[in-house]
């Protein structure tokens, strides 16, 4: 088990376009060509999301993937300094969205970016790691709104899983009722 004398790098991958995806979708799960944290990103969302909660592997890479950024959290433990494990995971995707999975669509909504397939390994769960790397990202995407969409100013919305509620709660969302609950992959989202 992991414990707080780790040491924690951030590393972030850019839009990696459509070398994640170069058939198309549904995508190979392991595209060779794609950039190291992409693919760090995407072994730790199939370990949580399809390894754990039973998700389908097919879905696992989307047609957001290829225009998104990926932050990744490594894990240096004091016993094994010279070794980086890629433990936590989120995306971040601009604008424009489709319509909210409840069909909500408001085409004078406010540009926002959307937090989606947020995970940590089991191994390192409770060391906050999630909002080390909202921190970052949201420091990175502040400091150059440039990157996101012409109109952006800093508005947030994630699809979350019901269970982790909280955990957003805390870190200053609110839930807005109008996009309501819905299911994916046989899980509760919000």
């Amino acid at each position: 088990m992991a414990t707080k004398q780790n040491e924690v790098r951030v590393g972030v991958q850019p839009p990696p376009g459509n070398v994640v995806a170069p058939n198309g979708f549904p995508a190979d799960p392991g595209p060779r060509d794609a950039p190291q944290i992409f693919l760090d990103a995407k072994d730790i969302r199939v370990a949580v999301f399809c390894e754990e909660q039973n998700c389908s592997l097919e879905r696992e890479v989307d047609e957001d993937d290829p225009r998104s950024w990926s932050w990744v959290a490594y894990l240096r433990t004091p016993s094994h300094e010279s070794t980086e494990k890629p433990v936590s995971t989120l995306r971040i995707v601009p604008p424009p969205h489709d319509p909210h999975p409840n069909g909500f669509y408001d085409p004078s909504e406010e540009p926002y970016i959307k937090i989606t397939r947020v995970a940590t390994l089991s191994t390192a769960r409770g060391l906050g790691l999630s909002r080390q790397l909202l921190n970052h990202a949201f420091d990175y995407l502040a400091s150059q709104p440039q990157l996101i969409a012409r109109g952006w100013k800093g508005l947030v919305l994630t699809h979350a899983q019901v269970d982790v509620e909280g955990m957003y709660l805390k870190l200053g969302f609110v839930t807005d009722d109008k996009l309501g609950r819905w299911d994916e992959e046989g899980i509760e989202h919000l």
